[in-house]
């Protein structure tokens, strides 16, 4: 059976905060649904100064999340993780191993947006150091126990609620990256499907002897929405499409690795490039994808559109598979 997935990004590149507000409430109301209905885990992910209001604060969506729901996980996919505080990381992610019983899974990748590093006043060139200082400080900090950390000790409390740790995995797509997962026996999630990549992180688990494992997106990962007539969802839709693709293209340098990596300029383009698909219920049941991976509310998808597509997804394609 397929692993299901809903994406809530949070984008709208026309919100005013009264829409914005309302969606981030169709947003919680939509993991409840599919809590309810069997889906596995809801995604979100880190972005910062945005023009179209990415959403910047994963931990605390997804805290919100925890209180709609009871049985669904939350995958914060990924962080950033150098812009991050250790120590208040530490204890955030403990809170909410806490709230959730263990249904929060971080995946720390180092970004690909200087400018986010600029704005807060990080280093780019210390990128690497700092992703190291951070998962060693997380790792040391669930223990409960004092540690030393920048000359001093410390101590993190409450530990969480996962033993020996909350859910914690290296995200990228370069060797540095799965040798930093490898060295701290923790799992790896590439960033695409480089079985190569995985390959060489499965060598350096053996070399420090760390066990380890890998969540690696399938060959096909598109982004899919759910429709009963997808021509005329490409024809009123496909410019929401095309606003989440032409944005990651402009973040993206030609050594990025990405599931998602789009280079259509139209929504035709777009559409037969298929890294995203709208598909009908049957069709969509009929992919034979390890991951669906829905994304209801896409580049400022109209709420009452978004749900249309979850419905669908939820009441007639998880039945097919099994959910």
């Amino acid at each position: 059976m397929a692993f299901s997935v809903v994406r809530l990004n949070l984008v709208d590149p026309r919100a005013t905060p009264e829409s914005l507000a309302d969606r981030y409430r169709a947003a919680l109301e939509m993991a409840a649904y599919a809590d309810g209905h069997g889906v596995d885990t809801v995604q979100t992910e880190e972005h910062h100064g945005v023009e179209n209001n990415w959403l910047p604060s994963p931990f605390v969506f997804a805290g919100a999340v925890f209180g709609a729901t009871r049985r669904i996980a939350v995958t914060v996919s990924a962080i950033i993780g150098p812009l991050h505080d250790p120590l208040r990381l530490a204890e955030d992610i403990a809170v909410l191993d806490l709230l959730s019983r263990g249904r929060l899974m971080t995946v720390a990748g180092i970004g690909y947006r200087p400018e986010e590093y600029e704005e807060r006043g990080v280093d780019w060139g210390r990128r690497g150091k700092l992703q190291d200082e951070l998962l060693e400080t997380l790792l040391a900090a669930w223990t409960g126990e004092p540690f030393t950390y920048r000359g001093r000790t410390v101590r993190v409390t409450p530990r969480p609620f996962t033993r020996p740790h909350p859910l914690l995995l290296v995200g990228g797509s370069s060797k540095a990256a799965a040798r930093r997962a490898a060295r701290l026996g923790l799992p790896f999630f590439p960033s695409a499907h480089l079985p190569e990549l995985e390959a060489y992180y499965r060598e350096r688990c053996a070399e420090y002897g760390t066990d380890g494992w890998t969540m690696m997106p399938g060959r096909e990962t598109p982004l899919l929405h759910v429709s009963e007539d997808p021509d005329r969802t490409w024809a009123e839709y496909g410019e929401h499409f095309l606003h989440e693709a032409r944005t990651y293209a402009s973040w993206q340098s030609k050594d990025i690795r990405s599931a998602v990596r789009s280079a259509a300029t139209s929504v035709a383009e777009l559409r037969a490039e298929g890294v995203y698909r709208v598909v009908t219920p049957g069709e969509c049941a009929e992919l034979g994808l390890e991951s669906l991976v829905l994304h209801p509310l896409c580049g400022g998808m109209p709420v009452e559109e978004g749900w249309r597509s979850l419905r669908l997804f939820c009441d007639e394609v998880l039945p097919r598979l099994g959910a």
